[in-house]
């Protein structure tokens, strides 16, 4: 068994891709934070894809973890030479697998936080980019304001010498460049947020104005955010997936990385200071983003959020058996057609139809083996991003509400913790023991879940809304969650 390093390159089995350039040429250009499953899938894989055509060597990417768990991927990273095994998996069974080079090098913050920041500060990087999640920007979720409470970021404006969050790490690096002469790097959010770019602009500069006015101004009128879309069904990496390399590929990968076939990435084409030639591999360089993102956080997020919860308590674990479920499908299509549909701009070129039987075959392919936990996780990060717009938006227009709203019924019945054959759930939340606490009263007080404000806003305040959301709660408890969906979306004939 052959371990992926750069010295055994040369020996892996030929139908196994390996990088067609010499990456003792290249150079660091871009400093990524949160190299995890998604961003390997995309953002690094469109470099080697360019690396591969003879280009972008001095675009490579020095990985950063910031939070206790980015350890490991240290460890896996550092003893592979930063190389990994992507593998495409077809709904046919088909593997479609390459090693990817562009990571060239990867630093730990807590280890050496100056180390970080230096690297930041060197001329050569271009651009920082960010896969920290939903919850990484640090806003409320309903006023959209920066959190500067939060015990790490009181803890940067302290001691802004030794940071702890990406805020500090990256605003200690632009405060070097300014101080050094240097111009500022762009900063490029790759995660699922509308208007990405955007919410990076407000965080960061709200964090840098709280260090200090003049830095804030300097980061707001200087350094650019471009907004991006990305698409790439992208599992959590399990053992069977690492079993799997070593027995089709004799290669021993500690951590490869898992996806679809389908890969879109649309960008706004807005850099301070160069950028890779990504439209030569394959990405949309557009001038306005927010009609591709829409159409994904509505239609592919937020129907991921209505096939999980509802799927779990159904007893499915496992994506693709819930999309073939007919009753599932119907009720995601009826939700995307009905109520997610109609809240989006109309997008030349794209059939919208098309899209949406689309994405039911991609969540059916049984190859990629995504888990419908992965999908229920960090819930309250993601439902009020992805569907409350949704819900908001119908209620303005008078449009339908009834599924999108069953979908955060469904989200509360399974934060009570607890399935409908008497199992414990695992919820994976940050504000896990507040929302479980809530659920837990809500058999009593049924509105309870939704007058969360922290999480809901006003929504509870509209009837409309609240009677809904009531009767779907009710009949989840009474009649379960197969039952009333059935229910919502009955069979034609």
């Amino acid at each position: 068994m052959l371990p992926l390093n750069a010295e055994t390159l040369s020996q892996l089995p030929a139908d196994l891709a390996v990088p067609a350039y010499d990456r003792r040429q290249l150079k660091t250009g871009i400093v990524h934070f949160g190299v995890g499953g998604f961003h390997r899938a995309h953002q690094a894989m469109y470099l080697d894809r360019l690396m591969n055509a003879g280009k972008a060597l001095d675009w490579a990417i020095c990985g950063v973890g910031v939070m206790p768990a980015d350890r490991r991927m240290q460890q896996v990273l550092d003893a592979q030479d930063g190389l990994y095994t992507l593998v495409v998996k077809s709904p046919d069974g088909t593997l479609d697998a390459r090693v990817i080079g562009s990571i060239k090098e990867y630093l730990f913050a807590p280890d050496d936080p100056d180390a970080v920041i230096e690297k930041m500060t060197s001329p050569a990087i271009k651009i920082v980019s960010l896969t920290v999640t939903e919850g990484g920007y640090n806003f409320n979720a309903i006023t959209g304001e920066f959190m500067a409470d939060n015990k790490d970021v009181q803890h940067d404006l302290a001691l802004p010498g030794a940071p702890r969050t990406t805020f500090g790490l990256i605003t200690a690096a632009l405060e070097r460049r300014r101080e050094r002469g240097l111009p500022p790097f762009t900063i490029m959010s790759c995660d699922n947020i509308q208007g990405n770019g955007d919410a990076a602009r407000h965080s960061f500069v709200a964090f840098a104005t709280l260090r200090d006015p003049g830095l804030g101004a300097y980061v707001r009128e200087t350094v650019r955010f471009p907004n991006s879309m990305v698409d790439r069904i992208t599992p959590v990496t399990t053992d069977d997936d690492r079993d799997e390399v070593r027995k089709h590929f004799g290669v021993d990968d500690g951590w490869p990385v898992v996806c679809e076939p389908f890969t879109q990435w649309a960008l706004e084409d807005s850099f301070g200071d160069g950028r890779p030639a990504w439209d030569e591999a394959g990405v949309q360089l557009v001038p306005d983003v927010e009609p591709y993102e829409l159409m994904k956080l509505r239609l592919l997020n937020a129907s991921h959020q209505a096939l999980c919860y509802f799927g779990y308590l159904s007893g499915y674990r496992l994506v693709h058996d819930v999309a073939r479920d007919p009753v599932f499908a119907r009720f995601l299509l009826n939700y995307m057609r009905q109520e997610a549909e109609p809240t989006l701009d109309p997008l030349p070129g794209i059939d919208l139809d098309a899209y949406q039987h689309q994405l039911i075959e991609r969540f059916s392919n049984a190859q990629v083996k995504d888990t419908v936990a992965r999908l229920c996780a960090e819930s309250s990060d993601r439902i009020p991003k992805w569907l409350l717009p949704v819900i908001r938006q119908n209620l303005a227009s008078g449009g339908p509400i009834q599924l999108s709203t069953a979908v955060v019924a469904s989200w509360a019945r399974y934060d009570e913790g607890v399935d409908e054959d008497g199992a414990p759930i695992e919820i994976v939340d940050r504000l896990r023991d507040s929302l479980n606490e809530i659920a837990l009263r809500q058999r009593d007080d049924p509105t309870a879940f939704i007058e969360n404000r922290e999480v809901f806003g006003d929504l509870a305040d509209n009837e409309r809304f609240a009677t809904t959301y009531v009767a779907v709660l009710r009949s989840l408890h009474s009649r379960g969650a197969k039952t009333t969906l059935e229910g919502l979306v009955p069979s034609e004939g």
